[in-house]
Parts: structure tokens; C-alpha cells; sequence
């Protein structure tokens, strides 16, 4: 057919789904270009996002950029109806099978969390005091407090189709976004030619735009990272210097879930006592004094489509990473709790950490290209230790 390049089946992806800043030296006494950086808009591509949380104040900034030409769909963004003087100043959603659940709707609103929790990671406004139930309480922020986010929502309960990616990076492109943040992705050793993401990224890449994406959490084992094609950058995931554990007291307790190593103690202990007990404590926040590792879940490579380019890019913090979310998701399976902030680990959550890294650099080096933002990441890059920083 006459204009058409190439067509294929639409297909279903999935999401790879406060302290990591400072972690990654990115503090908030860093210097900053704000007016460069309110002038640079996010794009993100998730679940929606929860306009209400506090991560999304629009305190002190002022209109959107000149240039910007996208809109809110069936969403007011930051309560005004035009935009205006706001955070979000875009809100667009993608669903063309027009198939809900109970609880979701034609809105880029997010019922889930985890679009929420991307778009704070990589821009939210400084909220003091966050918290998941007490623990990791602190300012939580995004790595560029003054950046604007467009949301464009192509995940659903049932996942993300390729279609609706396609036509989200269409209107990212034309409305003018800087940088684009995916964390979502397919199988491994999907063809460029047949991945939403891959071509996408291509186009945005040809107008100047940067694409982060998520490198999958399919590890340990290799050749499982997706979003691999060469224009992108894809990301892995690491720790930070702060755990969240749960202790156990061998005492008096039906049942709990632990770690392959755990269970070995505890086997060994039942076979030892002769009335074994147990107690469970409240969770708490500990120093991890091995951090930075690659987290065992994360994606590994080697590139199974183009094996001479070695992907994924970087790691950024992706456990145990607290950050703004939608009272209306699910805390965890079976957990109904509505939280604003939550805890969430995978490369969905380090992905917005490179996305974040990019948009700063930008801020100081406007005219760069995507190549130029992603060598810079990616080859003044350190390998760090945790005496680097107090203990404190």
C-alpha cells in the first residue's frame, strides 16, 4: 500500500515494574539551571499518573513552555481545565481496544500506581515527610523538581498494546516532549522492526529526543534484557544503601515468606527443637553497606538482536524505591491498603532514575543530541563504594 512502511501483529507488553538520589550524588544543593529546567517537559508513557499527590504541586512554576502544543484529555491537569501555570501540562491516553476493568476509564488518570510513581521518580516536586507506613521517611523528589511532565497512558490492567505505544510516541514527538521515559517492554530478541518501543524511540530519536526504557526484570539469567535497539538507552537496575527488611524471631507464628538461604536456618531449627516458635517484627529501613549491586532480578544481556552492542546502557536504583502513587492501586497482591506513597523494586522504577539524569543534563546542554545526553551518562560514569558516603 502506498505509504506504508511495514505491518505487524499488536502485541501485549508489560510494566517492569527519596534516598536513590542522593545515593547518585544528585542532592539538592547540586547546581541548577531553573529557568532552563521548567522549560524542558517529560514525556512519560505508563499507567497515568494521580494529578492530585503532592509530588505534582505546581508551586512556583509558571507557564508552559512556548513551543508546547499537547493538551489534557478527560483529565483536569493540576485543576486547571487549560493546563496553565501547572506540573502536568499534558495528559493523553491510548486504548483501542476500548476495554476496561471495574475501577478504570477513558482518563489518563492512573488506578494502578505505577505510572505515578515513574512520573515522581523522574521530575515529582520535593513532598517532606514521605512515607510508606514510617518507613523511608524523608523529602521525596524527583531529580529535576522544576521539569514538566506529559503523561501519555498506554498500560492497562490487561498490559500495553504496541498500538497504542506506537501512537503515543506520534503524539509525544508533535507535542514537543524532551525526553521520553518507558517502563514497559516485550519478550526478548524482539525484532526492531516489529517493537513498538525500538521504532518509536527511532522516530523520537530523529527529532531530537531522548528515549529511556526499562531493560525488563527477567534476570539473572543472560541474553534477558529488552529494549535493546542502539538509539535507546536501556536500563538496568541496581541497589542503593538503604534495605527494608523484616526480621523474624524463631517463635509463634503460622507461616511468613522468606529467602532460599532463610529457609535452610529455619529448616535446621525446626529439626533442632523440639516446640519451634516464631515472631515477626515490623519492617524497618537498615544500611546496605554492598550497595551499589545489580539487582538479581534485573534484566542481563548480551544483545540477542545485535550482539556487538552491549546493552543494557547503565543501572540506576531500582530497589526498594519509594515514590508518590495512586490511592486507587493495590499496595501489593491482596494488600487493599490506599497509600499515596509506596515502595516499589524492578527496572520500571530505575528507568524514571535515568530519565531524571538525562533531563538534568539537558537543562545545561540544550542543543545536545540523544547520543551526546546518553554518552555523557553513560562514559562519565563511576563505579562508586558505599564509604563514599556517611553512615548517617
Amino acid at each position: 500500500m502506498q505509504g506504508i512502511v511495514s505491518v505487524f501483529e499488536s502485541r501485549t507488553l508489560k510494566t517492569h515494574t527519596t534516598r536513590s538520589w542522593d545515593f547518585l550524588g544528585l542532592t539538592r544543593k547540586v547546581s541548577r539551571r531553573h529557568t532552563h529546567e521548567s522549560d524542558i517537559v517529560v514525556g512519560m508513557m505508563d499507567t497515568g499518573v494521580w494529578p492530585e499527590s503532592e509530588s505534582f504541586s505546581d508551586k512556583g512554576l509558571g507557564p508552559p513552555p512556548k513551543r508546547w502544543r499537547g493538551a489534557c484529555h478527560n483529565m483536569t491537569c493540576n485543576k486547571m481545565s487549560n493546563c496553565h501555570y501547572s506540573k502536568i501540562i499534558g495528559a493523553r491516553f491510548y486504548n483501542a481496544q476500548s476495554f476496561y476493568v471495574r475501577g478504570e476509564g477513558p482518563s489518563p488518570r492512573d488506578t494502578a500506581g505505577h505510572g505515578t510513581h515513574t512520573a515522581s521518580t523522574a521530575a515529582g516536586s520535593a513532598v517532606s515527610g514521605a512515607s510508606f507506613s514510617g518507613l523511608a521517611r524523608g523529602t521525596a523528589r524527583g531529580a529535576v523538581p522544576s521539569a514538566r511532565i506529559a503523561v501519555y497512558k498506554v498500560c492497562w490492567a490487561f498490559g500495553c498494546e504496541d498500538q497504542d505505544i506506537l501512537a503515543a510516541f506520534d503524539d509525544a514527538i508533535a507535542d514537543g516532549v524532551d525526553v521520553i521515559s518507558i517502563s514497559a517492554g516485550g519478550s526478548p530478541g524482539t525484532d526492531y522492526t516489529v517493537d513498538p518501543i525500538a521504532i518509536g524511540s527511532f522516530h523520537a530519536m530523529r527529532a531530537g529526543i531522548l528515549t529511556s526504557a526499562s531493560a525488563g526484570n527477567e534476570g539473572p539469567h543472560k541474553g534477558t534484557a529488552s529494549n535493546v535497539a542502539p538509539w535507546l538507552v536501556s536500563v538496568a537496575a541496581s541497589t542503593i544503601d538503604r534495605r527494608i527488611v523484616t526480621w523474624m524471631d524463631i517463635g509463634n507464628l503460622p507461616t511468613t515468606s522468606i529467602r532460599p538461604e532463610d529457609g535452610l536456618h529455619l529448616l535446621n531449627y525446626l529439626n533442632k527443637t523440639r516446640n519451634p516458635v516464631a515472631k515477626i517484627f515490623k519492617s524497618e529501613q537498615v544500611v546496605d553497606e554492598t550497595a551499589p549491586n545489580v539487582a538479581s532480578f534485573s534484566s542481563r544481556g548480551p544483545n540477542l538482536i545485535t550482539p556487538d552492542i552491549l546493552k543494557p546502557d547503565v543501572s540506576a536504583p531500582g530497589l526498594a524505591i519509594l515514590a508518590a502513587w495512586s490511592p486507587k492501586g493495590t499496595v501489593a497482591p491482596g494488600d487493599t491498603r490506599s497509600v499515596m506513597y509506596n515502595i516499589e523494586s524492578g527496572t520500571s522504577m530505575s528507568c524514571p532514575h535515568v530519565t531524571g539524569a538525562a533531563v538534568y543534563i539537558k537543562s545545561f546542554h540544550p542543543t545536545w543530541s540523544p547520543a551526546a545526553i546518553a554518552s555523557a551518562m553513560m562514559t562519565t560514569g563511576i563505579q562508586f563504594f558505599f564509604f563514599f558516603f556517611p553512615k548517617s
